[in-house]
């Protein structure tokens, strides 16, 4: 191999001869410039090439919803930070993050995972304590306040966690104080006040349905915290198509906020409770919802890390770390599903993490990517992975992808 000057040396040589089969072309093109100044053009043009070709690529960003924020196409996701890494180690991951043009974090009232009283808002306290170095306008800050829930500890006086006006504000008001921040870009409701099948679940159980907080009602609650300067923009998360389209149209009837993004699970591993229709209900041209779509590694089982048990670190993944959380991820088709994308990785020369971001990147509704870690070596991994990637993924790698989705479609829902 050569070395790298020598390699620059032959690229810059090589299309400095292409340049000059054509120069005559560039001759007509710029009558008024000599021999020497047309060379000269040239060379720029060449060291030019060159140093773009040299350049690693960079993140795009997508415009959200109808809101007015620039996002990039990776948001940093902090569930593990307070629990698995600590506040050095996360204030690191975030500036890195920074640094390579993420410009949104995505936390919730509810973080670290696994929920418990003497963690809960630990993550935003480390969120809150690195923005206080940071630009507040350069960095979007998205936030999750809890639905239907026993978990009465993230309330001062509740019974239940409720979506309603006075739990609203009491988890924005908690929110915005330990973020240590005026204002919060984009807050999610993390998952609906009325009966949803949730996390895996494969189908609508009707006995469970309850009473539930009224959209409207939801909105307006919303609408004062917009009106005060305190939240910017809303959306929802692990949301479906029907809770979709009765907050755009409670928004359309009664002049309160639309909705502009929705944060549900979608990766290699889940993808059709998304495909099948609220794919069309986000469409730009329907109710043009941006598409956050978190857990694109499916937990992590997409790395492959989970089909070897005897992996000398196996104690330090998540899904060992608690056991039950998320296995739906590692159930046993799942796994199966994980060893044929490994074999598409392999032949298409990509690595597990290559081939599952890029495929989570490039879905035409996918507005950004959400990405967790809990070292910088993963993350970094996770970053270099999402840009690296072909842009798009090649059909050949789509058409393979397609073949074992055949095979087992959503092997990760129960």
């Amino acid at each position: 191999m050569q070395p790298k000057k020598n390699q620059e040396k032959y690229t810059q040589q090589t299309m400095l001869s292409s340049f000059a089969a054509i120069s005559s072309s560039y001759g007509n093109a710029f009558p008024g410039l000599s021999a020497q100044q047309l060379r000269r053009w040239h060379r720029r043009r060449v060291r030019s090439r060159v140093r773009s070709a040299q350049e690693p690529a960079k993140l795009q960003y997508k415009k959200l919803g109808d809101s007015d924020l620039l996002i990039s196409e990776i948001t940093l996701g902090t569930m593990t930070f307070g629990e698995q890494s600590t506040e050095k180690e996360s204030h690191d991951m975030f500036s890195y993050s920074f640094d390579q043009g993420i410009n949104i974090l995505d936390t919730a009232e509810i973080y670290p995972i696994q929920p418990k009283q003497e963690t809960q808002g630990r993550t935003d306290l480390y969120v809150g304590r690195w923005m206080k170095s940071k630009p507040r306008d350069k960095v979007i800050l998205a936030t999750k306040v809890s639905g239907y829930s026993d978990r009465t500890f993230l309330r001062d006086n509740a019974e239940m966690v409720r979506v309603d006006a006075p739990n609203i504000k009491e988890s924005v008001e908690k929110s915005l104080s330990r973020l240590s921040t005026d204002y919060i870009d984009l807050l999610h409701i993390h998952w609906p006040d009325r009966y949803v099948a949730l996390y895996g679940e494969f189908s609508y159980d009707s006995t469970k349905w309850r009473p539930s907080v009224p959209f409207e009602d939801q909105l307006k609650a919303l609408q004062e915290l917009i009106d005060e300067g305190k939240v910017r923009y809303i959306g929802v998360s692990n949301e479906t198509s029907y809770g979709v389209m009765r907050f755009v149209q409670a928004a359309k009837l009664h002049g309160l906020p639309k909705i502009v993004s929705i944060q549900n699970g979608y990766s290699l591993l889940v993808r059709c409770s998304f495909e099948v229709d609220l794919a069309e209900v986000c469409h730009p041209n329907n109710c043009n919802i941006g598409l956050l779509a978190y857990s694109p590694m499916g937990s992590g089982v997409l790395t492959g890390k989970y089909l070897d048990d005897n992996s000398g670190n196996s104690e330090s993944f998540r899904l060992n770390l608690f056991p039950g959380y998320m296995q739906r991820y590692n159930a046993p088709l799942a796994k199966e599903a994980t060893k044929e994308y490994l074999k598409v990785a392999k032949k298409h020369g990509l690595t597990p993490v290559q081939l599952a971001l890029g495929f989570v990147r490039d879905r035409p509704f996918t507005a950004s990517t959400i990405i967790g870690a809990t070292t910088m070596d993963q993350l970094k991994e996770n970053i270099d992975a999402f840009t690296s990637a072909p842009r798009p993924l090649p059909p050949q790698v789509l058409d393979d992808i397609e073949t074992v989705f055949k095979r087992y479609r959503d092997p990760a829902v129960l």
